[in-house]
């Protein structure tokens, strides 16, 4: 069910949330930050990359962690797309940046990294904000002479 709020003369949001779509960026949340995190284990498992080990670069990807780390990434950034084709670029990103504090967790029980108390203020801070910018509309409907057009999902 889609649900039209009127916010001016000029424009349109419109609610369009389903189960699907909470899913949809829920991946995007897990996707992106398991990527990250296996991502970094991956380039440790490496080592550190320097002028002269440059090189090490080109064959990481065949690091397994690293491989599923990018696999995990392509997940997320093919979810990301999905997502932007019904809903605005202003939603999606704080919609999904619960990450923020998923990754904080992460790094510090699977990459034992300490995470000081002013980052997880900060985190904190972060997570606040991103409840008033997901409790508005998710796409904002651009009026046409014809009328505003919405972009509604047809199931047959």
């Amino acid at each position: 069910m889609q649900e039209t709020e009127q916010t001016s003369s000029m424009s349109q949001h419109v609610h369009s949330m389903s189960l699907l779509r909470y899913s949809l960026l829920a991946l995007i949340v897990l996707a992106s930050t398991f990527g990250d995190v296996y991502l970094a284990k991956g380039m440790k498992q490496i080592g550190e990359i320097s002028p002269s080990r440059w090189h090490d670069l080109l064959f990481a990807p065949l690091n397994p962690t690293v491989a599923f780390a990018i696999v995990l990434l392509m997940i997320f950034y093919l979810s990301y797309l999905a997502s932007l084709s019904w809903a605005d670029l202003s939603y999606i990103m704080p919609a999904t940046t619960f990450g923020y504090v998923l990754t904080a967790l992460l790094a510090h029980f699977m990459l034992g990294e300490h995470i000081p108390l002013t980052r997880w203020i900060g985190i904190f801070m972060i997570t606040v904000g991103v409840g008033f910018v997901t409790g508005g509309p998710s796409l904002t409907v651009t009026p046409t002479p014809e009328g505003p057009t919405l972009h509604l999902e047809v199931h047959s």
